[in-house]
């Protein structure tokens, strides 16, 4: 019997039972992650090296990786290198969300791994993706849990990263609860990388470490998340968000990048803040500091700021550490519509790569090249639209150019390029910014939506995108 099904028969962690959720409770999303992590009586982890440890893997598996900061870089090494040495084949390896530094989509690994992406932020996995030998899944992060849970990706092996246990033995998630919670639920085999640098957060990351079955010890340093350059764009947009959509008392939610932490700086003199988020980075910390984010007027988990993972720099991971104003929670909570939706003026704030003249939103990818992901925009987009005090705002920002390279393109363009996707429907969208102003596109029609987001593009862009809305809806662009 393989050490793997060893470990299955020992620790007994179940997919949620939904049939049974339902029969206990009627708010059956308070039941998103059912088994708890209690101790097992006369159960221990074993403790190896990462080289050891790693040995439990065998061709043809599905292997969790955590993402993010939390990334279990010795692990995820060690088990390339196991993989080449011993000419493993066909193992798929299942990204979470903010994968830093994926060695897997390497050339050289060909063969012996191929990933699986719920997100992409690493440029070798979207290059292994563009082409042939990655794959990528559309799919929102609220229901990437639902994947483990309903038993659709069953999964043999799960590395992730701990903070040290305490003194009863319970460790913590750390930077990234999101889906790595469900996947621990359902992994066959767990292989911890304790970290004296990972911060011992709240929330749902806490885990008895009687549920793992080998622990290595390997104090790195935690992977850091700078951001982008600030332009003067950005500024201007963030501005313009503060100061025109952001509301004293509401409750904010941000993606990544260099936007979020810039809207972050603009909002000191904002009072009664609150963040219900995917995940944030070091832009709250100075909110929190200045008094700015309380949380006082929240609905869910009032008094605390609720995220699914943490990307940032080492501020913000000391920050975490043993901070219970701040909850980590399973992304299938975070992302709920229902709960976000019950929290004051919920301020939902994303970014996308190019906007049509009907209000179609790309941001997952470049014609049909993928590029990022679902993410949590249309949870948070839907969540505040259907905000049940009547104020929220759901917000899609972006400059209103691109440049690569020594091009430079309008983001507002007459139609998608050909293969692009559409993350947020013409349905779904709210309101747009760009450096040039805002507008809200709800219930408007075409040629209004048209009208509107021309004079968000770049001047040099309008009068081109004013010709093709005419040949497009065979009527003049009007408010």
């Amino acid at each position: 019997m393989s050490a793997l099904r060893v470990g299955l028969s020992v620790r007994r962690l179940l997919p949620l039972n939904y049939a049974n959720a339902q029969q206990l409770t009627k708010r059956t999303f308070y039941l998103y992650s059912p088994e708890p992590f209690h101790p097992i009586h006369g159960r221990e982890p074993v403790w190896k090296s990462a080289e050891e440890a790693v040995t439990v893997v065998e061709s043809k598996q599905r292997v969790y990786v955590q993402g993010g900061a939390a990334s279990p870089l010795k692990l995820i090494q060690s088990l390339a290198d196991f993989g080449m040495k011993n000419k493993l084949r066909d193992i798929e390896v299942i990204h979470a969300p903010t994968q830093l530094d994926c060695v897997f989509s390497d050339p050289k690994y060909e063969g012996i791994f191929r990933t699986n992406s719920f997100y992409i932020s690493d440029p070798k996995v979207r290059q292994a993706v563009h082409e042939g030998r990655g794959d990528f899944v559309p799919i929102f992060l609220s229901e990437i849990p639902l994947l483990f849970r309903r038993g659709l990706f069953n999964l043999d092996v799960a590395l992730i990263s701990l903070s040290p246990p305490d003194k009863h033995g319970f460790c913590s998630l750390g930077t990234n609860v999101d889906c790595t919670r469900s996947a621990v639920q359902n992994a066959k085999y767990i292989i911890g990388l304790v970290n004296e640098n990972m911060p011992r957060t709240f929330g749902d990351g806490i885990i008895h470490s009687s549920h793992v079955d080998v622990m290595v010890k390997n104090d790195e340093l935690l992977p850091e998340f700078t951001g982008m350059k600030l332009t003067p764009e950005i500024h201007e947009i963030a501005r313009l968000i503060a100061d025109d959509l952001v509301q004293d008392g509401a409750t904010i939610q941000t993606g990544i990048g260099s936007l979020p932490n810039a809207v972050f700086d603009k909002l000191s003199h904002h009072k009664n803040l609150g963040i219900h988020t995917e995940m944030f980075s070091d832009g709250v910390i100075d909110l929190v500091e200045k008094g700015a984010i309380t949380n006082a007027q929240k609905t869910i988990q009032t008094g605390k700021i609720v995220s699914a993972f943490a990307l940032g720099t080492k501020r913000l991971y000391d920050f975490l550490d043993d901070n219970s104003f701040v909850a980590l929670c399973d992304c299938s909570f975070t992302n709920n519509i229902s709960l976000i939706c019950q929290n004051p003026r919920v301020t939902a704030i994303n970014t996308c790569l190019e906007i049509d003249l009907t209000g179609q939103v790309c941001a997952d990818s470049i014609g049909s090249m993928i590029y990022t992901g679902f993410g949590g925009q249309v949870d948070f987009i839907r969540g505040a639209a259907l905000s049940l005090d009547g104020e929220g705002v759901p917000v899609v920002a972006c400059p209103s150019t691109a440049v690569t390279g020594d091009n430079i393109t309008s983001r507002i363009v007459p139609s998608l390029k050909p293969g692009a996707g559409v993350v947020t429907t013409r349905a779904h969208v709210h309101y747009i910014v760009t450096e040039y102003g805002i507008c809200n596109l709800f219930g408007k029609n075409l040629r209004q939506r048209a009208y509107e987001l021309i004079k968000l593009a770049h001047p040099n862009y309008r009068e081109g995108l004013e010709k093709a809305a005419f040949e497009r809806l065979k009527c003049m662009p009007s408010p």
